[in-house]
Order: C-alpha cells, then structure tokens, then sequence
C-alpha cells in the first residue's frame, strides 16, 4: 500500500516517534511537510442554527462528533482548536478519528476548549498565571500546550476564547496578564501559536497589544479579502485567529477562512445547516517541523 509522506509522518508522530529515526532522504522529506493548523468555535456541536430540523436529527443520532472529523479531514489538520468544546467524550471522538491526541482546557464558566495534535502533547496547564485564575478573567478559557515536534524543536501553542461583549474592559485585562504569562517564551525565541476566538476585531486595541508584544496576525501577513468567521450564514466579523511568534512566524505560507463545506449555511436553503456559528480559520506554516 502507498502512502503519503504526510500520512507516514502523521503516523509516526502519532506514535510518539522522531522522523529522524526513517532513512535520511525520507525524513528530511518529512521534516519539511507545511504544517496546517486550524482555529474553530465549534459551538458545544450542536449545529447551527440549531433549530433546523436537519441539525437537530444530525445531534439526535450523535452524528456530529463523525461529521467534523470528516470536515476538518478535508483539509489534513496537523493542529486544531475547539472553543466552546462539546462533552470530552465528543471531542475524544473527533480525536480518535483524526488520529490525534488532545488535552482539554476546563472553562471558568461553561465554554471549555480543547487542543487537538498530531503531534504527541508533551506538556500543558490550564490558565497559565502561576497562581489561582481570578474568577472575573478567562470565563472562557485559556490553556498553553508543549507539543514534541519532529525537529526536537517544541512548539507552544496558547489556546484561547477570550470574553465576548462591546466593552473590552476584560479582554484587555486577559491580553495582558497573558503576556505576561508568555514572556518568557518570547525571550526564549520560541516557536508559539495563539489560536481560538479573541472575540475582537483586527481594528481594536485588543488586537494592537498583541501586534506590540510581537504576535504575527496570520491572515494579516498573507491572506486575501476581510477574512471573516463570523456568522456562518453571512460572515460580518474576523474574531478567529492563528497568530505565531518566534522562529515559526517567518514561514506563514497561507491563512484563510474555511469557506466551503459543512462549515457554511446555504442561505438559499431552509433546511441547510452549519457545524457551527463560526467559520474556521487555517493557517499554513512550511519548512522544517
């Protein structure tokens, strides 16, 4: 059987290995696959609008968990994050199906994330201040991951729902007390990504904080269009982001909204549903992993 060298790394990564340990032609070939990473408000996967009588058939006989997997499948994700996750069981679903290892990030409300890998997640901490989450910030969530790249390399990735709301108040409050958070990574001149909902627009001081620290906007580096994710029948907002920093930033090849497929509603038809509210965000990285 044949297979390809994004299936054979995926493979091995999957089983905790190094590509270093294949023939050295292969795994140079392996080191230098893009990596493709996914940021998704999956809205607890209920469907969207969830009303419609096809959605509500589609949860009531517990296809949703095969149906984003099959989706997010398409576009051969190495990294994915879920906002506003469904039950673990669920997302251990879509997991399972993807072939990839997770770690969930507990909410402070009722909107927990999770962080789906190819690669074998080495660490990870939920809400990572050093000390107690003060109970009015990351109501959503916000969890930082260690995932064990091919290269020997780590890679940290923050995935983050940020409060949602016109008053920025919170959301700067977050932004910042992440930063600090993060410092030491930059310092460091790690690799990083900070993926999820920022519930922000790109025009907005929220947004400005990151840009100042040094996070690299994905989609402002080298995607077309306005690139918005929000709503699903008639995307109005860009709120979803891949951000990067460190040496990772300098090998942004693509950053779109996934517009297509079960992840849009066809406003032409009552019956058509979407996987959620929110349009996914991807991004491509290329060069050694």
């Amino acid at each position: 059987m044949n297979i390809s060298r994004r299936h054979f790394s995926a493979a091995i990564a999957a089983a905790g290995l190094s590509t270093t340990t294949t023939t050295p032609g292969f795994a140079d070939a392996t080191k230098s696959a893009p990596l493709r990473v996914i940021s998704y408000n999956v809205l607890v996967c209920r469907g969207w609008p969830k009303t419609r009588r096809l959605a509500k058939l589609a949860v009531k006989k517990g296809q949703m968990a095969d149906r984003l997997a099959l989706e997010l499948a398409l576009h051969e994700p190495d990294v994915v994050n879920f906002s506003e996750s469904p039950s673990e069981a669920i997302t251990q679903a879509v997991a399972e199906k993807l072939g990839m290892h997770h770690v969930r990030f507990p909410s402070g409300g009722n909107w927990p994330g999770t962080l789906l890998s190819r690669f074998p997640i080495a660490h990870s901490q939920n809400a990572p201040l050093g000390g107690p989450r003060p109970k009015d910030l990351y109501t959503r969530h916000w969890g930082r991951a260690e995932l064990q790249m091919p290269s020997g390399d780590p890679l940290i990735v923050h995935s983050a729902h940020l409060f949602p709301g016109a008053d920025p108040a919170v959301r700067l409050k977050e932004i910042r007390t992440m930063l600090k958070s993060m410092k030491s990574d930059f310092d460091a001149g790690r690799s990083m990504l900070l993926i999820g909902d920022l519930n922000h627009g790109p025009d907005t001081d929220e947004y400005k904080l990151w840009i100042d620290a040094g996070w690299i906007d994905t989609f402002a580096a080298v995607g077309k269009g306005e690139g918005l994710t929000f709503t699903a029948d008639n995307p109005r907002y860009r709120i979803d982001y891949v951000m990067a920093a460190g040496p990772i930033a300098q090998r942004i090849t693509e950053s779109r909204p996934l517009l297509e497929g079960a992840f849009r509603v066809d406003s032409q038809d009552p019956e058509s549903f979407a996987l959620s509210d929110h349009i996914p965000q991807l991004a491509v990285f290329g060069g050694k992993q």
